[in-house]
């Protein structure tokens, strides 16, 4: 069947969109449009549009919060929430389902985070910035996925698990961090009620409920509970992720069986000349998306169908939020601070040590090997651009600091340390002999 004029225009779109480093490419035009946003004379209308008004709510529990704030809690609780997906299903059936197979990027990444916040907390102890400890601690899954693609197609397959491996372990640490750490003060009636809901989510899994309505409204709750317990109502996102069911209806032998049966039947119904089909042939397409959806499983699906908004919505609108930070000619003077320097020597040279030093000890000692092919020079490359820490970072440093200053500094030891990690780390990686 030839393809349709909107099939001709859009299939650009859908081959640039489902390219690996899209989503990297997206967020950097993000970062750089809301840098020159707020260093051009419309700067005041960018504060303005974050600062904008939005209320939700009833009684006692309304939200009226700035667009900014709904970004930072609401938004990025979806984004949190398909890392908790992301995981789940690293947990039953990827990477990190094995011990073998965790241990290595899983060290790696606790490397990763202890080192940069040693680091950062030494440069910053007994300053009122050393409670920004946790902010180098993080890796920018899509910017660091998005360098290890433009590199070259000499890498190794493995490397990129490895560095996937790494990053979702990094999560993982990141969302810890935030629950324990960076969390003000707890109002424990709605986090009871929380809690109560996790528990019911739970039970819903454990008897089979599989809609997606279910999961949806219970976890909104739960983000609201979180929410107005003071834990930060991102963690919700994770929690209610773990809940969500990971077992098909049906196993892959009774699937491909059915499917042959079906697809038998559709053949042989007898085929109505036009383009409609018979009442026959619809009612057995419709067994086949309900023998399809009984196949799948929820987690993947809803995991698959975020993906995208995460992607291409929630994650630009964070940066756009989030990058706006004044450059001036003191720019690098400015950089001369006990929070710019943590955050950009934490992130440098913390990341680099960290992962570098704990995956050669794992492998020392022999409690793993290096990933299939991966050299020595490939997990050097890889802890180099471990330390693009973007997106997670600025997260982190809008919940250590409620000094603007202290935030400005950070972000601008975020922005140089990303694009120094970046570029050095693709430089290095592209100049690897295969």
């Amino acid at each position: 069947m030839p393809e349709s004029p909107i099939d001709q225009i859009l299939k650009p779109v859908s081959k640039f969109i489902h390219q690996e480093f899209t989503g990297g490419i997206i967020l950097f035009v993000c970062v750089i449009i809301a840098i020159v946003w707020v260093n051009s004379p419309w700067a005041e209308s960018y504060h303005h549009v974050w600062d904008t008004k939005l209320s939700v709510g009833f009684s006692d529990f309304s939200f009226n919060q700035p667009l900014h704030v709904w970004i930072n809690d609401g938004l990025m609780a979806i984004f949190f929430f398909v890392i908790g997906l992301e995981l789940k299903r690293e947990f039953m059936a990827g990477e990190l389902s094995t011990f073998k197979k965790a241990s290595l990027p899983m060290m790696a990444a606790l490397g990763g985070m202890l080192m940069p916040a040693m680091i950062y907390f030494v440069i910053n102890q007994g300053l009122d910035s050393e409670h920004g400890w946790g902010i180098p601690m993080a890796t920018d899954i899509a910017f660091a996925l998005a360098l290890l693609s433009m590199a070259g197609s000499h890498i190794p397959g493995s490397v990129k698990v490895f560095l996937s491996a790494l990053a979702v372990a990094d999560d993982l640490g990141a969302v810890l961090v935030i629950a324990f750490f960076y969390t003000a003060h707890i109002a424990y009636i709605p986090l009871l009620i929380a809690g109560l809901l996790l528990v019911v989510l739970m039970a819903g899994n454990l008897l089979g409920v599989r809609a997606t309505l279910f999961y949806l409204i219970i976890g909104i709750a739960v983000w609201a509970g979180f929410l107005f317990s003071g834990v930060h109502a991102t963690i919700a996102g994770v929690l209610v992720a773990f809940t969500m069911p990971a077992r098909t209806k049906i196993d892959e032998i009774e699937y491909v069986g059915k499917m042959r049966h079906h697809v038998a039947d559709f053949e042989n119904a007898i085929p109505q000349n036009g383009s409609l089909t018979t009442s026959e042939q619809h009612q057995t397409i419709e067994k086949i998306k309900k023998l399809s959806t009984d196949a799948e499983t929820p987690l993947q699906k809803i995991e698959y169908a975020l993906h995208p908004w995460v992607a291409f919505v929630i994650m630009p609108l964070f940066a756009l939020a989030n990058s706006g930070m004044h450059i001036g000619s003191d720019f690098f003077s400015s950089l001369i601070n006990p929070v710019s320097i943590g955050v950009t020597v934490g992130l440098l040279a913390g990341k680099l040590v960290g992962v570098f030093s704990f995956t050669w000890l794992m492998v020392r000692f022999k409690f793993a090997n290096l990933p299939d092919r991966a050299t020595w020079n490939h997990i050097l490359g890889v802890a180099m651009l471990a330390g693009v820490g973007f997106t997670m970072s600025l997260f982190v440093t809008g919940l250590a600091f409620n000094n603007p200053q202290f935030v400005d500094q950070s972000k601008y030891g975020i922005l140089v340390a990303s694009i120094i990690a970046g570029t050095s780390g693709i430089f290095y990686l592209r100049n690897i002999k295969s």
